[in-house]
């Protein structure tokens, strides 16, 4: 399936200090590309972590490189939840002479990967390896939805070169068009430009400020249950909570905001693709290796208790509600199992839009009852403004 020409194992002191923890801790069960063994075998594999160590289309690259050994080492150490699914350790992308090449690389395996339902976690690296990581459906997905937990929309002048912070000016604007919604987690104004912001109202995609979430983490439930490729930006956590050379500003999640952030993309039955992105290693940085570890361990528990559902009037495990605002229906569905919400998105029939027939979109109840008050889910807005364009 994969070649041993573009990966290199992990490192064999890693290695061996994860064989040396409990017989529970997960250096002890999962599988790892090692120089000894070489690539384990990924029969019946769910989850495949991958490093990917490419920055150098960081805009403040200063010819400096990095390793994630110190992630390795943490999340080793840390014991197997109440899991069944298998996780293999891949080790790391062998870089190319350019960007370019590593983008390449890293597309082939995450293909691959895709292809046999194992869900990556792209362990990086600056963000514009979200370009990559899109691109790697081109073939296997014909719309995608894209969540990003980060203080910036990374909108910048699609005109330049990649870098992190235009990458998703290039999803946008280069074909194909595969790109059906975007939705950014923990945005904080004063980092983006105005101009940044009004494109994101005008392209009808979600953004939800840091100080809204931060007062109720679980209103990002419904916006990660509906992604398809979900990354996060370190650079969102605030620097109280990372290491030194990790800190960027003084405003963003906490530690347990972060990881229940990353537990509800775990959740979401439809999420088969996680970035995380700007890890930036020194020796003396045990804290922000330790987050990034605790946040790997809550995705892959959040996998673990995946419930696929699919709400149906027929199906006695889902409640039907159907709420009238001026001469506009709205039909709301509860499921009895998990709690969760969707509201219906209506078929358009007047317009050559890009759904075909009734879609759901997940919500909070608060937007029931907000319903109930007359005021119409703006998320909802969104989504019917865009099918009818």
């Amino acid at each position: 399936m994969f070649s041993l020409d573009c990966l290199t194992p992990v490192k064999d002191a890693i290695v061996a200090h994860g064989q040396l923890l409990g017989s529970n801790a997960l250096g002890t069960k999962i599988r790892i590309h090692t120089s000894q063994g070489g690539l384990p075998e990924l029969n019946g594999v769910k989850i495949a972590i991958l490093g990917v160590t490419e920055n150098r289309n960081d805009i403040d690259y200063i010819g400096n490189t990095f390793d994630i050994n110190g992630i390795r080492k943490s999340f080793y150490q840390l014991f197997q939840g109440n899991w069944d699914c298998e996780i293999a350790d891949l080790g790391d992308l062998i870089l190319g002479e350019s960007p370019a090449d590593s983008y390449q690389g890293m597309k082939t395996l995450m293909i691959d990967l895709l292809s046999e339902n194992i869900i990556p976690i792209i362990l990086g690296g600056s963000q514009d390896l979200t370009f990559t990581m899109y691109r790697a459906y081109d073939e296997l997905k014909a719309m995608l939805n894209v969540v990003n937990i980060d203080s910036r929309f990374d909108l910048s002048d699609d005109t330049k070169p990649i870098n992190n912070r235009n990458y998703m000016g290039k999803i946008i604007t280069e074909k194909p068009f595969n790109l059906f919604n975007y939705t950014v987690l923990g945005y904080q104004t004063y980092l983006n430009p105005q101009e940044e912001i009004d494109l994101m109202d005008k392209l009808f995609f979600e953004s939800y400020r840091l100080g809204a979430l931060i007062q109720d983490i679980s209103y990002a439930e419904p916006m990660l249950r509906d992604a398809d490729l979900v990354t996060i930006d370190l650079d969102a956590i605030k620097a109280s909570e990372l290491g030194g050379r990790q800190q960027q500003s003084p405003n963003g999640f906490d530690s347990r905001e972060i990881c229940a952030l990353a537990r509800y993309a775990g959740i979401s039955s439809r999420v088969s693709t996680l970035g995380i992105f700007h890890y930036r290693s020194y020796e003396e940085d045990e804290v922000t290796s330790e987050l990034v570890s605790q946040m790997i361990w809550y995705f892959i528990e959040g996998v673990n208790y995946r419930i696929a559902e699919s709400p149906n009037v027929k199906d006695q495990n889902f409640q039907k509600f159907t709420v009238l605002i001026d001469d506009q229906e709205l039909v709301f569905f509860k499921s009895l199992t998990t709690g969760r919400w969707w509201i219906e998105i209506p078929f358009l029939t007047l317009h050559h839009n890009k759904l075909d027939q009734h879609s759901l979109l997940p919500c909070t109840q608060k937007d029931y009852e907000a319903a109930g008050q007359g005021v119409i889910p703006e998320r909802w807005i969104k989504v019917c403004r865009k099918n009818s364009v």
